[in-house]
């Protein structure tokens, strides 16, 4: 019988796992970000809120551009980390190339990171649609490569 696709002892899984939790991880970074931005700014979404900032006066808000900044910059990695997660899995099963498949994982991921450096300095356009681009395109090619193969 032939090893399982999905444990750590196949080398595309290993870095897939890795790269799958770190991004994860990093998206998971974004929501702590904006609590964080939310109490500098004092610029809370929840009028119960209110209570735990500096300012006990402070009235709700859901326009402050810096908190909003780091909120879109978070929606942005949900709608991307996720299906890359989803997508690398199917991936996974069609035994690609390791070193192929190491490529996509670490594009993917280094895309994400630039794409957040881009999104909250922020750099000129285009840097932060290159980052995305740059991951959609090789979540993309994670997914026709799997389509592909799934009808040889």
């Amino acid at each position: 019988m032939s090893e399982p696709f999905y444990t750590l002892k196949n080398e595309v899984f290993a870095n897939f796992a890795y790269y799958a939790t770190i991004s994860t991880l990093k998206m998971m970074a974004m929501s702590l970000l904006t609590s964080r931005e939310r109490f500098v700014k004092n610029a809370f979404a929840n009028p119960e809120d209110i209570q735990l900032g500096r300012d006990k006066q402070a009235k709700v808000t859901l326009t402050d551009p810096d908190v909003e900044r780091v909120r879109r910059n978070h929606l942005n990695d949900i709608e991307n980390i996720v299906p890359f997660v989803i997508i690398g899995l199917l991936y996974v099963s069609i035994n690609p190339s390791s070193t192929t498949a190491l490529w996509h994982f670490r594009t993917f991921f280094f895309s994400r990171i630039f794409h957040t450096i881009a999104y909250q300095l922020p750099l000129p356009q285009p840097s932060r649609a290159v980052g995305f681009a740059i991951g959609y395109a090789t979540t993309m090619s994670m997914a026709i490569q799997f389509l592909r193969a799934l009808f040889k």
